[in-house]
């Protein structure tokens, strides 16, 4: 008597059990249980968290200010007077380094806002109407991704005496291109989907199409490079302030405060140290927040799928 074979099971899909979920809880539901399953994205989460309460509660602490000076105690390393010591001109090494993350958390929170909208609305609008307003825009994309950037932004920056607002708008000026060349590349395929093409056979606007119907499909790609490029901004306004090029005094930022403790470091290392403490927990808390959206925006994630687990 013959005998049935059973068929063999299908498989296993890691995204199978999330993609099965969506219709029933959502996907923006379905993204943030994606994201809360992920430790490393949450512990991002927290350390963000707390260094924004830091910046922006933690002057109620110390009655010092970021401008002034304790001529009685000069280099003076941590005590209960001053929690992160002195520099060499009195300055209370703490409340310098309150203002100095806030100014740094400004900046890099609002290039990065600034540089995801305009890569976005000149990406997606090059895509969609083609021709020669593509051609024009990607001729100006290649030209400023060949361009020093780093070169013209130190010289704008020392130029203006480096006041911390003209650096948001030069630092977003030459900041957009990678990421507004990525979303032309997707949007020239979304431009053919069928809710376009029917939009466009509704007679609805042209720009009203790429604000709402191809723009929005692009968020997870967004909102990613929007964490992620706080991270570049950072990294670049400290490096820039590090030189005598970003932020200058008597205002303060991360950069500035490393700029002056790196000629200290053995001889009163808490000058370098703590703002260096803060760039590295600012850089991984937000890393880490970068790879957990990326991960619960991919549904093959085998990331997404664990939990989290790596």
């Amino acid at each position: 008597m013959a005998t049935t074979v059973p068929p063999l099971p299908e498989p296993l899909d890691p995204g199978a059990a999330n993609r099965a979920l969506a219709p029933r809880i959502g996907s923006g539901r379905l993204y943030l249980r994606r994201f809360a399953r992920n430790r490393g994205a949450l512990l991002g989460v927290a350390l963000f968290v707390l260094l924004v309460l830091f910046s922006v509660f933690g002057g109620l602490f110390t009655h010092f200010s970021y401008t002034d000076a304790d001529f009685a105690a000069l280099t003076q390393p941590p005590s209960a007077t001053h929690y992160f010591g002195t520099n060499q001109g009195g300055n209370d090494v703490y409340a310098e380094a309150v203002h100095g993350l806030q100014r740094s958390l400004v900046i890099a929170v609002s290039v990065s806002v600034l540089t995801i909208v305009l890569a976005a609305v000149i990406g997606a609008g090059a895509a969609y109407f083609g021709g020669r307003v593509e051609k024009l825009t990607l001729m100006v994309i290649h030209f400023l991704l060949v361009v020093p950037s780093f070169l013209i932004l130190a010289l704008i920056s020392h130029h203006l005496a480096g006041d911390w607002r003209v650096l948001i708008l030069v630092l977003t000026v030459f900041g957009w291109m990678s990421t507004a060349r990525v979303v032309w590349s997707l949007s020239t395929s979304l431009r053919e989907r069928d809710y376009v093409l029917a939009a466009e056979f509704m007679g609805v606007r042209p720009w009203r199409i790429v604000m709402r119907h191809i723009i929005p499909n692009l968020g997870s790609l967004l909102i990613v490079n929007l964490t992620l490029g706080v991270v570049a901004t950072v990294l670049s306004e400290t490096a820039l302030s590090f030189l005598g090029f970003g932020v200058q005094t008597p205002d303060v930022s991360l950069g500035t405060m490393l700029a002056d403790g790196s000629g200290t470091i053995t001889s009163a290392p808490w000058l370098f140290g703590y703002p260096a403490a803060l760039v590295v927990l600012l850089t991984v808390s937000m890393t880490l927040v970068g790879d957990g959206l990326r991960d619960a925006f991919d549904p093959t994630s085998t990331t997404a799928a664990l939990g989290g687990r790596r």
